[in-house]
């Protein structure tokens, strides 16, 4: 790794939640969040000078709310174009995609991951991802989304860049 990872960019569902979506009559009412990818995210990320951001599809209070706990504070969501909002933050934090680490689970992943791997960065899945997010991979993790699985990505790249 030549780089120093500066960005930790994740997917929501099926990344930090096991990916069901909890529906009642007035729409999404619960997601279940690992308190293991949570400690990784405030305890191990963070303290090791690398920002925690989101990127999602979809829209939720919820996520809002995990954020605040966590202390993301770079959470984009209803993004359809993930690939150009990736591309606004780097230029706005002065970086380069090969400073960033990507988690996420499926097809709508994959465009960022693939231009974030083309560039040198890190990509990283749970091992519940979609066969094409796995083959560009650099770490296929043991551990479910919504089970550890961003943890894992974490711990992997903190101990590869030598920062404990």
């Amino acid at each position: 790794m030549n780089e120093m990872i500066k960005l930790f960019v994740m997917d929501v569902d099926g990344t930090l939640t096991d990916g069901k979506i909890y529906m009642g009559n007035n729409g999404e009412v619960m997601k279940a969040f690992s308190v293991k990818d949570g400690y990784g995210i405030h305890d191990e990320l963070i303290p090791a000078g690398i920002l925690p951001v989101i990127i999602t599809c979809r829209k939720s209070a919820i996520v809002d709310n995990r954020c605040r706990e966590l202390g993301i504070t770079e959470l984009f969501q209803g993004v359809k174009d993930k690939v150009n909002q990736l591309q606004q933050l780097v230029k706005e934090k002065g970086i380069s995609l090969k400073e960033v680490a990507y988690i996420g689970d499926d097809l709508n992943d994959f465009a960022v991951m693939q231009i974030i791997k083309e560039n040198g960065g890190l990509i990283g899945c749970p091992s519940g991802a979609v066969q094409k997010v796995k083959e560009i991979a650099d770490c296929v993790c043991i551990t479910e989304g919504g089970e550890g699985a961003v943890r894992e990505f974490i711990e992997w790249i903190i101990d590869s860049q030598q920062l404990r």
